[in-house]
């Protein structure tokens, strides 16, 4: 029987543990309307190194954060073999209410022990001068015939910074990731040459504006279909958004500020909206202006997803070079609130995916870099990646609680089985002791 009561203690405590799990609060989102980054929680510290004898490993699949001073230039290292395709990603945070100016930003690159570039990118913070997230990623990717940054070997990934003297000078937040790209099925028979020629003129999407609210980072970013997305953004704020865009498939985006009747004070950047690719690599960008007027920016028309746009010299068309998810960032120039106040503008997005998903080029899992059910289900219903990971908890938990609970019936039954065939009857027997029928004693 004391086995039997600690079974109900289990059960009372999976019971408690679903309701703690359906009791926490919304952590994908800054609640209080906070412009503060949201960095992975799984993201391990890493400290860049001056010299890159000194360099500490990145692991495919991982996450980390780091920082960067201006003026730096830091080592990071990778161990690639002579077939993996591998990217590595840094976003800079630099730290709220301070100042930035026109070409300050990151460079990252990846280089071979001849200090050789495989490939660099930069991000930078272009007319959009104030404090927000910027992403860049670099590769190593092995080509046909190339004897250049395809050994297996110790390769470098280094990132700089430059800030102009009359930016702030504290140190950036970094957020680093690396993944390895899935070996194609056959790479001998992919298309070597990007395509030329793409449809630029953007649908209309689906009718009937619905409200989400966007993240604070890549890791909680919102989930969304194509569609009319309603929020608001306050200024200094960014909002994060993914949606999945499969092989085959063509995203376009416009993003839309709210009219405001407390000035008609004319600012040139007063929005920038930016799209990234699965592996965090910087896709394209605009930039809006605002008198106090609705106004709306919308993204270059971009190619199909395909593999062989990582052929084309033009870095926006390279980057449609993998399937998964595509993150939006949009940011409200913290200058709004000197003219319009604090308050949050309405915010409206407009989303459009087209074509059909064609079949993956990889073979076996594709990883992040290819679309799931699961992927479109999460963008169906607005989930983050956090999010999701709780609705699983939650699931798991009910299940174990429909379990535990079950044992817990069953066990009070036998119970009570037990004390009725123990039962007499209710008249005192000889010796005046009490009748039995209460439970057992060692209950």
């Amino acid at each position: 029987m004391n086995r039997q009561r600690n079974r109900g203690r289990v059960a009372l405590a999976a019971i408690a543990a679903g309701c703690a799990v359906a009791a926490l609060p919304g952590q994908a989102h800054a609640a209080d309307g906070s412009a503060a980054y949201t960095f992975d929680p799984a993201a391990a510290w890493v400290q860049g190194a001056e010299s890159n004898a000194d360099a500490a490993e990145l692991k495919a699949g991982s996450v980390y954060r780091s920082s960067i001073r201006n003026g730096q230039k830091l080592y990071y290292r990778l161990e690639l073999d002579d077939t993996t395709d591998a990217y590595v990603s840094a976003v800079a945070v630099p730290k709220t209410g301070g100042k930035v100016a026109y070409g300050d930003g990151i460079t990252i690159s990846v280089r071979d022990l001849d200090d050789t570039r495989c490939s660099s990118e930069d991000a930078d913070f272009g007319s959009a001068e104030f404090p927000h997230p910027i992403a860049a990623y670099a590769w190593r990717t092995v080509e046909k015939g190339s004897t250049t940054c395809s050994a297996g070997d110790t390769y470098n990934v280094l990132i700089e910074r430059e800030s102009k003297a009359t930016s702030s000078p504290e140190a950036w937040d970094l957020e680093l990731r690396y993944e390895a790209e899935p070996v194609p099925e056959d790479k001998k028979t992919l298309p070597t040459e990007a395509p030329e020629n793409w449809p630029s003129a953007s649908p209309t999407p689906p009718t009937g504006k619905q409200k989400r609210s966007g993240g604070s980072g890549f890791h909680d970013a919102t989930g969304l279909e194509p569609g009319e997305w309603g929020d608001a953004i306050a200024p200094g704020q960014t909002r994060f958004y993914r949606v999945p865009v499969d092989w085959g498939q063509q995203i376009f985006a416009t993003a839309a500020l709210s009219n405001s009747g407390k000035s008609t004070e004319y600012l040139g950047n007063a929005l920038a909206l930016a799209l990234h690719n699965p592996a965090h690599g910087h896709v394209d960008d605009a930039t809006l202006s605002y008198s106090g007027a609705p106004s709306s920016v919308a993204l270059d028309p971009l190619p199909p997803v395909a593999y062989e746009n990582r052929y084309d010299p033009a870095a926006d068309i390279s980057a449609m070079r993998f399937a998964g998810w595509y993150y939006l960032s949009v940011t409200l120039s913290p200058e709004v609130a000197e003219h319009y106040g604090d308050e949050a503008l309405g915010l409206t997005l407009k989303i459009n995916v087209t074509n059909d998903s064609k079949a993956s080029p990889y073979r076996g899992d594709a990883g992040v870099f290819g679309v799931t059910d699961d992927d479109r289900d999460m963008a169906r219903s607005g989930l983050s990646a956090p999010d999701a990971g709780v609705s699983g908890t939650m699931r798991t938990v009910a299940a174990a609680g429909i379990g535990t609970g079950s044992v817990l019936v069953l066990g009070l039954g036998a119970w009570t089985l037990l004390a009725r065939r123990r039962a007499v009857p209710a008249t005192a027997p000889p010796g005046g002791r009490p009748p039995l029928g209460g439970p057992p004693q060692a209950w």
